[in-house]
């Protein structure tokens, strides 16, 4: 199965952070680039001309703004405004995004998580990755910054209209949301997983709307664009090489993203959905944690809000980087190892909150995971399913406690983790306080997993004492 397909089915409403979500604000813009020449390539035969001065920017620009406020049915408050840069340029920008304080720090620390679940190779590191991913094809971008949408001057004629259409989206979201402070909300990575797929989806959605219309867009026309974009990974060696958590995490707000959008339109005609921005990715995966079953429409009241969870500080060690995974992380790193999409769906769904701290221990970094979830019956098959996927992650785990044991322990043979080969251990917790069951998990070093963190002083956000309560 290819690797779009996956990312298809997996991030559909009836199967399976981003976990990206926490750097990927800035970066996750420069990903429409594949996606733009995925949508030239479906809408007709890719024109590569380059013609008509200057000026065709302009027209550019004056055919677009129609489309946009048509297809969003908002209207721009002030003119939007375009700067025209080279290729040379813009990817000098793409660079001076990832390499950044704050983008360096972030980077260094989810190549560190991702290697501990084992999403990583040893070899590869995260922000190289990425740097080569972004910087295959940019052809613009709009910047919440200095509110201006710039354009390489080498784009088609063709490429032009839609990077017109999907940029000038963002720049008349950007005049009724803070586009800006979303992107820097980095310490609730689902969160802002949830509200970039509301922002890249309505530009993708206005995209088609504007090139096929709306009638060819729900006979199909999202369909075929899909597949387009499958080939256009296939044709990409740096995008088809990068690892498949960073790579669905970022196509999520795209793909699942514009899905959101046009059920949306569909089921709430004339209303804006960025005055009602999905929480969570659980509510951008599952019509009924947003819409509501059948014709019964939920306000966002009556909604599954998100549970927030926080760690007590550890009994030792340092906490190097903290957030939350989500439903659609839960989904990706459970996928990872156990290749089967509907179980990986189904294991993450259930999920009302969770949190993650990366900790320096002595011997190497441990990860402490606590999620709570609706019921005993979706945490009893998380556990499940998160046993098979240590099973395939560590071979030769082995544990002496019954399979349905509140509490678990596997001990691990020597594995490498970074640049760090020492044996590791596992414990797997289950506690049930208030309405909700609560999964504590811990990767460690030997050791070092037995009282670095206590499970009776994880509490949510609305909670006013010890333990897990709402």
């Amino acid at each position: 199965m290819h690797a779009m397909q996956r990312a298809g089915s997996i991030y559909s409403k009836h199967s399976v952070h981003s976990v990206t979500a926490g750097y990927a604000g800035d970066v996750r813009r420069r990903w429409a680039a594949l996606v733009m020449t995925a949508l030239t390539g479906t809408l007709s035969a890719c024109d590569a001309t380059v013609d008509g001065g200057p000026e065709r920017y302009d027209r550019a620009l004056q055919r677009a703004i129609p489309r946009v406020e048509e297809a969003t049915g908002l209207s721009f408050k002030s003119p939007p405004r375009y700067e025209v840069r080279s290729r040379e340029q813009v990817q000098e920008f793409v660079r001076a995004q990832l390499a950044s304080e704050r983008a360096r720090t972030t980077f260094a620390a989810l190549d560190r998580v991702y290697k501990v679940l084992g999403l990583l190779p040893d070899s590869v590191m995260l922000g190289t990755v990425l740097e080569r991913a972004l910087s295959e094809q940019v052809v613009g971008y709009y910047d919440p910054k200095t509110k201006l949408l710039y354009v390489v001057d080498s784009t088609s004629t063709q490429m032009l209209d839609i990077v017109m259409t999907h940029e000038l989206t963002h720049a008349l979201q950007d005049q009724y949301l803070n586009i800006d402070s979303i992107q820097n909300a980095v310490d609730d990575g689902d969160r802002q997983s949830a509200a970039g797929a509301i922002i890249e989806g309505q530009g993708v959605y206005a995209q088609l709307r504007a090139t096929i219309g709306e009638t060819a867009l729900r006979m199909g026309g999202w369909e075929r664009t899909k597949l387009a974009m499958r080939d256009a990974q296939e044709g990409s060696p740096q995008f088809g090489s990068v690892p498949m958590i960073v790579r669905e995490s970022l196509l999520f707000p795209y793909v699942t993203g514009a899905d959101f959008v046009f059920r949306f339109t569909a089921r709430r005609p004339g209303e804006n959905v960025l005055a009602d921005l999905p929480l969570s990715t659980r509510q951008v995966l599952n019509d009924g944690a947003y819409f509501g079953s059948g014709d019964t429409t939920l306000s966002p009241a009556d909604r599954k809000q998100p549970v927030r969870v926080q760690l007590p500080a550890p009994s030792r060690g340092r906490v190097a980087y903290e957030n939350n995974f989500g439903e659609l992380g839960t989904r990706l790193m459970l996928y990872e190892y156990e290749k089967r999409e509907v179980l990986a769906a189904r294991a993450a769904t259930g999920l009302a909150g969770d949190r993650y701290q990366l900790v320096e221990v002595p011997g190497g970094d441990a990860l402490v995971w606590a999620s709570v979830w609706d019921n005993t019956v979706e945490a009893a098959e998380f556990v499940d399913q998160f046993a098979l996927w240590l099973k395939r992650r560590y071979p030769e785990a082995s544990t002496r406690d019954p399979q349905d044991a509140a509490l678990r322990r596997w001990r691990i043979a020597p594995s490498k983790i970074g640049w760090v080969e020492a044996p590791r251990e596992m414990r797997v917790e289950v506690v049930t306080r208030g309405a909700r069951p609560m999964v504590l998990i811990v990767d460690a070093p030997v050791g070092q997993s037995e009282g670095l963190v206590d499970a009776g002083r994880v509490v949510t956000a609305d909670s006013s004492s010890a333990g897990v309560n709402e």
